[in-house]
């Protein structure tokens, strides 16, 4: 007969490095019998919210942390009463391969949805050293990279030769703190390194983007305690990813923007025709749509658009494909979700990939991976019934465009004035990447489009 043991659940990182999730809510409770890969629990990075399955099958002996927490990677959110006949550790942390012995490299096991602690021969977790923080106890070598305070996943290296420059030339960082300072448009070099050896950690970043935060939008505290006439909510998850990535785009991109407005009577009529069609029966045509597929053609004709100014290497980066971000309203904040790969969809694939967009992002199911890696994005002011605006870049784009709604005005055509459906467009753009000249030929042309669909023809 087999005996039962414990085993603990450590938080993993879910995904780019992510020190720290909050849990959202439990799926389950003590004394619940789960089954391998059941959802457990529900948490939010800075970036989406994530299902948590279980590692192990068994019983819920104990859940450690209450909904609303962050929890820090690595540390026991649950433990689980299993059979010791099966337990080997999908988790690593309980049990490590007999094969490993006392003093032998430190390893990160993998698990079910990402990357958990560091751990060391004994089967010991090793504690996460915060930035500047003296150590209570040696770790040796073995345990713990000298250059690691914060676990990557197994696939990117933890330090290189890019890494370990010199003085005086490429900032030290490891590649998922040098991913996120790109993603929120920061220069390395304008930041000291608190980690081993001067290195610039992910601590580092946040404080950084913190104290700009700080510095943009500080007000007065309000006087007295909360109370009834006012209420308070912690900034925190996405929507304290999304100031600071929009506080630090702002403060750090020369934002260009410019207007034109556009009949776009010839486009809403296609819209009406393709929605009849029976090549589009089932499908979600909306003026979105077709305004996407309008971008996709103009930046064939104006790449520089789909760039990114990379300034710690010194690098203007060209983009050979087009990542499409639509900025999508969600209960927990604004996410910019991408859809990979756009420039190389048929209408009828693009339809379908806005639509699962859109529903997921609504449904706040949004992976890190579709949030991250945008080239170009367009955000949809016109279903709030906005005509325009200056839309602020998504860190680490070149450009983006704010589609105003479609209304019925006064308007001159074939030299008579008549009623037609009209459309105002914003585009703002990064003048380091783009010059003025560029910006302006993108927007005549994405204009051209929606006002005759058939310029395409001379486009493609």
């Amino acid at each position: 007969m087999s005996a039962a043991m414990i085993k603990e659940f450590r938080l993993p990182d879910l995904g780019e490095g992510l020190t720290e999730s909050e849990i959202l809510s439990w799926k389950v409770a003590v004394g619940d019998t789960v089954t391998l890969n059941q959802v457990i629990a529900e948490v939010e990075t800075a970036k989406a919210v994530v299902e948590l399955p279980s590692p192990f099958a068994g019983v819920v002996a104990a859940l450690h942390e209450q909904p609303g927490t962050v929890v820090e990677v690595g540390k026991p959110i649950v433990s689980f009463e299993v059979d010791d006949a099966g337990s080997g550790s999908v988790n690593g942390v309980s049990a490590a391969p007999a094969a490993e012995a006392v003093g032998a490299p430190a390893k990160r096991e993998p698990n079910l949805v990402g990357y958990g602690a560091v751990v060391e021969a004994s089967g010991r977790p090793v504690r996460r050293q915060r930035a500047g923080e003296v150590p209570a106890e040696p770790v040796s070598a073995a345990a713990l990279p000298a250059v690691a305070p914060v676990a990557a996943p197994v696939s990117a290296p933890v330090v290189g030769p890019a890494d370990m420059s010199p003085a005086g030339e490429r900032p030290r960082s490891t590649p998922p703190v040098r991913k996120l300072a790109r993603d929120l448009g920061i220069d390395l070099g304008l930041l000291t390194g608190t980690g081993p050896g001067g290195l610039i950690t992910r601590t580092d970043v946040q404080n950084f983007v913190d104290a700009g935060a700080a510095a943009a939008t500080a007000v007065p505290a309000a006087a007295g305690v909360s109370g009834e006439r006012e209420t308070r909510t912690p900034i925190k998850g996405v929507r304290k990813f999304t100031a600071a990535a929009m506080v630090q785009s702002a403060f750090t991109a020369p934002h260009v923007t410019e207007f034109l407005t556009v009949d776009v009577t010839p486009t809403m009529e296609l819209l009406a025709r393709l929605k009849s069609s029976r090549a589009f029966e089932g499908f979600k045509l909306t003026p979105l749509t077709i305004a996407a597929k309008a971008v996709l053609v103009a930046l064939r004709r104006n790449p520089t658009l789909n760039s990114r100014w990379d300034e710690a290497a010194q690098e203007i980066v060209q983009f050979n494909y087009v990542n499409l971000g639509i900025a999508a309203a969600t209960p927990r904040g604004l996410t910019v979700p991408n859809i990979k790969d756009a420039d190389r969809m048929s209408l009828l694939e693009l339809s379908t990939a806005l639509t699962e967009l859109t529903d997921t992002a609504r449904a706040g199911k949004t992976s890190p991976a579709e949030l991250s890696g945008g080239t170009i994005s367009i955000t949809n002011i016109g279903v709030f019934g906005i005509d325009a605006g200056t839309p602020i870049l998504n860190p680490g784009e070149a450009a983006i465009v704010a589609l105003g709604s479609v209304r019925k005005a006064p308007w001159v055509h074939n030299d008579e004035l008549a009623v037609r459906q009209v459309m105002s467009l914003s585009l703002s753009f990064d003048h380091r990447l783009v010059d003025g000249e560029q910006g302006s030929r993108f927007l005549a042309d994405l204009g051209a489009i929606l006002a005759d669909p058939a310029m395409v023809m001379t486009m493609v």
